[in-house]
């Protein structure tokens, strides 16, 4: 079935609206190309003046599944605001399969109308809109890979969240020895908080602490800062250790520095989307990320769809006119221009023909 709503007739027939538009009028949890979640629930993790809360969220089968350390785009309507805020946020739960419950664990920031608006006021039942997961910070070892090396994780505030993720999935594809799963290899798992009240996942954390499972879990508050002594002093050939680091600027600066250019350290950054639109005449600024594929190419204000080719992908096309939306891709995120009519859009999770859209600005196109 899910073949045939994602057909060429089937997408003519819909058209100019899209075949996503049409069943979710029937049901929001069916979907074709789109991808949507069911909030299943929500588990509040610190309060405070920065909240957090993890939201567990049920995917449209449209969804691909993630690997540990991915995030996601999340695209929501708040109530009296006529137009959808699109955030990202890392995937707290292990690797994911096709269709499969995930989770997100994200801190309310009062300038943040998402964060706030998802822990504050967001409810089960309620419909959300995702992109496929996306990122490169990803735990490449497993308990499946032929090595026994030796990880570690450096974490500040709410970097911990695609730590946890990775650590969750050793655990949960690792090995069971008298009932307690093991993480397969030795984990050492660093982290830095504000406060021991405002530490998430504290009850798991100290359950994984306590066990035989190959993890040793170092917390720090307050005024703990890292210092590569200590860090030498858990793990002596830190520098020839595979690190992921993911927190604040300044832990950031300083293990960068402690790591001194070495090739195993990797570090996550958020590119954020940004809708860059240039004007008509103006020379065109940007980047379109064609997310499935992983590859990127600078805005040339040509059509996506030569771009997509300039760079070797394939998409579907038909007519190249922009008549038959055989090559109708959706993009994530950024801003395009109509070819034909001139019009820019910056909506996220919009449907696009690609034949006669090119970007205005840098964007994402699930291609």
């Amino acid at each position: 079935m899910s073949a045939i709503l994602r057909s060429r007739l089937v997408g003519a027939l819909a058209s100019p609206h899209g075949v996503d538009r049409y069943l979710e009028r029937f049901n929001p949890m069916w979907a074709a190309h789109e991808v949507r979640a069911r909030i299943v629930s929500i588990h509040r993790e610190t309060d405070g003046d920065a909240p957090v809360a993890t939201l567990t969220l049920q995917p449209t089968s449209t969804w691909r599944g993630h690997q540990a350390g991915q995030h996601v785009l999340v695209g929501v309507e708040i109530p009296g605001v006529a137009k959808r805020y699109t955030r990202a946020f890392s995937i707290s739960s292990a690797a994911s399969g096709k269709g499969e419950r995930f989770t997100l664990t994200i801190r309310a920031h009062d300038e943040g109308q998402v964060s706030s608006y998802l822990v504050r006021e967001a409810a089960p039942g309620q419909i959300i809109h995702l992109s496929q997961a996306q990122g490169e910070f990803t735990l490449v070892e497993s308990p499946a890979t032929p090595t026994i090396s030796r990880l570690l994780f450096i974490t500040g505030g709410s970097g911990i969240t695609p730590a946890m993720s990775m650590i969750r999935t050793l655990l949960r594809d690792g090995y069971q020895r008298d009932g307690v799963a093991h993480a397969g290899r030795k984990v050492t798992f660093l982290h830095f908080a504000r406060s021991a009240e405002d530490q998430i996942f504290a009850d798991e954390l100290a359950e994984i602490a306590a066990a035989d499972n190959g993890i040793d879990v170092h917390l720090r508050y307050g005024d703990q800062v890292f210092s590569e002594f200590e860090l030498r002093r858990l793990v002596a050939d830190y520098r020839d250790t595979d690190t992921w680091l993911c927190g604040p600027p300044g832990l950031v600066e300083l293990v960068k520095a402690a790591y001194d250019d070495s090739t195993r350290l990797r570090m996550e950054f958020f590119k954020p989307a940004v809708a860059r639109a240039a004007r008509p005449g103006e020379e065109i600024e940007g980047d379109i990320a064609f997310t499935r594929s992983g590859k990127t190419v600078a805005a040339s204000g040509a059509s996506i769809l030569e771009q997509a080719e300039q760079a070797g992908l394939t998409p579907e096309f038909g007519c190249r006119m922009g008549i038959c939306f055989s090559c109708t891709r959706t993009k994530t995120v950024g801003t395009v221009r109509n070819i034909l009519t001139g019009e820019e859009s910056a909506v996220p999770d919009e449907e696009v023909r690609i034949c006669v859209t090119a970007a205005a600005g840098d964007c994402h196109i699930d291609l």
